[in-house]
């Protein structure tokens, strides 16, 4: 009997969210059990709005080979130590492709344990499968639980919203006197350097878009704020500069009251998969099979691929060809065809009603 599972996945927003699938399927096979989190120490808001999900967030305190943290192995005795002591029936690794991230799974001692194999790594003991390196990354995850014997089919991220989420957001849309019926966010920040399109020509887009009629809100968090000012300069006085001013639960609903997305391959972006509004995602340096959003239809995905696509660089050395080929123009087409296809939805609505 599995009463006590322990997930490591020590990673950033964007991570968590591609894997709620897997932690829902999870979660419907073992709706009993104390499932436990050991991840980074922001992730404690992430098993606080996924209470439903999650029961405890574990710390996991950096390691060497997690960049996340400071790559220190100082403190990995007392966090074993810790963790062994508690006697998890199952220990799943859900961090990535194996390798360091199963030495600390195996670290934990639980009676069983899942993961991933890289391709020349050696069979472990437990529920170990080759990391499937041509799916989605949601799909990833919900492969390990389909080898676990758990139903997992449903690939569809979602954020759940709090009242004091909406009410938020509400009270935001007001003291900005946002329009919601012509709002597009515009979201010129990514963790990495690499992964970011130039800011200026967002600056180019969101005056485009402004001057068309829509109402520009630039967002990004406290420390982008260089980013989101620029932005929002360019794009005119009617723009609107959110950095830092919101919750995540707040953005999420934001996210769902905007009309279009325009953001880099980054956690907005799977922000607005899971909220259902429609996005261009410019997608610099990253593997779009596996971080784009599944739905091609309300999500346009721009990309361009240069030889050294995919990216393990923090700051592009060869020119950052992949951001520079995708033009303003492309990223314009795109914004616009995404809102005609809004615009025209809602009128045939209304005429059918």
């Amino acid at each position: 009997m599995i009463e006590r599972i322990v997930i490591f996945r020590a990673l950033q927003l964007g991570d968590m969210l591609c894997a709620v699938p897997a932690l829902r399927a999870l979660r419907r096979a073992h709706p009993h059990a104390h499932i436990a989190l050991a991840g980074l120490p922001w992730a404690a808001s992430f098993v606080e709005r996924y209470a439903h999900l999650l029961d405890e967030l574990i710390v996991f305190p950096g390691a060497i080979g997690f960049p996340e943290q400071e790559e220190t192995d100082a403190h990995l005795p007392a966090f074993f130590g810790t963790l062994s002591e508690r006697r998890f029936d199952l220990a799943i690794q859900l961090h990535g492709s194996g390798g360091v991230a199963n030495d600390i799974v195996e670290g934990i001692g639980a009676r069983m344990n899942a993961g991933f194999l890289k391709p020349d790594e050696p069979m472990r003991e437990g529920t170990f499968m080759p990391w499937p390196d041509e799916l989605p990354e949601p799909a990833r995850y919900t492969a390990l639980m389909q080898r676990l014997g758990i139903d997992a089919d449903a690939l569809d991220l979602d954020i759940p919203l709090t009242d004091d989420d909406t009410r938020e957001c509400d009270a935001l849309i007001d003291a900005c006197a946002i329009d919601r019926g012509k709002l597009v966010l515009v979201h010129p920040g990514a963790q990495l350097p690499s992964r970011r399109w130039p800011v200026e020509r967002f600056g180019d887009v969101a005056r485009a878009l402004s001057n068309a009629g829509w109402q520009i809100a630039v967002t990004g968090g406290a420390g982008e704020s260089p980013l989101t000012a620029r932005v929002a300069s360019d794009a005119g006085a009617r723009a609107i500069d959110l950095a830092g001013r919101t919750s995540l639960g707040a953005l999420a609903a934001l996210v769902a009251q905007a009309r279009l997305i325009v953001c880099n391959d980054t956690g907005l972006s799977h922000v607005a998969a899971a909220m259902r509004t429609p996005s261009v995602v410019i997608a610099s340096g990253s593997d779009t099979r596996r971080w784009a959003p599944l739905d091609r239809a309300r999500h346009c995905v721009l990309a361009d691929w240069p030889a050294c696509r995919p990216c393990a660089f923090r700051d592009c050395p060869y020119g950052h060809e992949c951001a520079l080929n995708i033009s303003v123009q492309a990223v314009l087409d795109a914004a616009c065809a995404q809102l005609e296809n809004i615009v025209l939805e809602e009128t045939l609505h209304y005429a059918y009603d």
